[in-house]
C-alpha cells in the first residue's frame, strides 16, 4: 500500500481545522495509509489547542513554531519530519478540497513523476489576488519554462527525497514545479476544486507576492542554471 504524509501549514485557522480534518478522514480513511504533519506557525488563536486535543485520535505529528516563520519555512520543516517519502501539501483555509488528494495520488503512483500538482481552474478569490497571480504565473513561466499555469496552488504531491535536494529559501513552496522540472524530473498537473474562503483571512501574501517574487524568481533561475551546468560538466 502506498503511504503519504500530508503536510499542512497552519496560522490562525481555528475555525477551519475541525472541518478540514474531518474531510481528510472522510476522503482518505480505508483508502490510503496516511499521516498528517501539522505545522502551527505561531498561531495566536486556538489552532494549537485543537491539534493537541486531536492528536490522541489520529496519526498526527505536530510541529510548533514559537513565532510566525512563514509558509515556506513551515512546509520545509514539515517535509523534513514527515514519516513517508510521498508528500502531499494542502492549505488549512478549506479552499483546497481533500477529495482531490486521491486523484493526485493515483497519477503520481502510476506514473514516473517527481511532482503532480493541482490547477485551480475556477478560482474563488478576489479580483486583485487572481490578477496578480496570473501576472506572476505568466512572468514565471516565460523565464523558468516550468509549464505550470498555477504554481500557487498548494495542493501537490511530490517526492520528499527530491525536495530535500533543493536549497532552502523563503518562497521555495511557490517554485516547486520549476525546481522539479529544472532538476530533470517530470511533472504533471490536473484541474482541482477551489472553494471560497469562508472563515478567517488570507495570511500568506496577496499582491505583494508579485514584487517580492521577482527577486526570488531570479534566484530560482540561477539555482536551476547552476544545476544544469553541473549535470553537463
Amino acid at each position: 500500500m502506498n503511504n503519504i504524509s500530508i503536510v499542512i501549514p497552519i496560522y490562525n485557522e481555528e475555525s477551519n481545522l475541525s472541518i478540514l480534518f474531518k474531510e481528510i478522514e472522510n476522503e482518505l480513511n480505508n483508502r490510503i495509509n496516511y499521516e498528517i504533519v501539522a505545522i502551527d506557525d505561531g498561531s495566536n488563536d486556538t489552532s494549537l489547542k485543537f491539534l493537541n486535543d486531536y492528536s490522541i485520535k489520529q496519526n498526527l505529528k505536530i510541529i510548533e513554531n514559537k513565532n510566525n516563520k512563514g509558509q515556506s519555512f513551515s512546509i520545509y520543516q514539515g517535509v523534513r519530519q514527515a514519516k513517508y517519502n510521498n508528500i502531499v501539501t494542502i492549505d488549512a483555509d478549506l479552499q483546497n478540497n481533500p477529495k482531490d488528494i486521491l486523484s493526485l495520488c493515483k497519477i503520481f503512483f502510476n506514473g514516473n513523476y517527481g511532482l503532480v500538482g493541482g490547477l485551480r481552474k475556477k478560482r474563488k478569490d478576489n479580483f486583485i489576488k487572481i490578477i496578480s497571480s496570473r501576472i506572476a504565473n505568466y512572468i514565471r513561466m516565460i523565464i523558468l519554462n516550468d509549464n505550470c499555469i498555477d504554481t500557487g496552488c498548494s495542493l501537490k504531491i511530490f517526492s520528499k527525497n527530491i525536495f530535500l535536494t533543493f536549497p532552502y529559501f523563503d518562497g521555495l513552496h511557490r517554485f516547486l514545479p520549476a525546481l522539479f522540472k529544472g532538476y530533470g524530473y517530470s511533472t504533471y498537473f490536473i484541474n482541482v476544486d477551489h472553494r471560497p474562503r469562508k472563515n478567517g483571512i488570507s495570511k500568506y501574501g496577496t499582491f505583494n507576492r508579485l514584487f517580492v517574487g521577482m527577486k526570488t524568481l531570479i534566484l530560482v533561475y540561477k539555482i536551476i542554471n547552476l544545476k544544469m551546468k553541473k549535470n553537463n560538466d
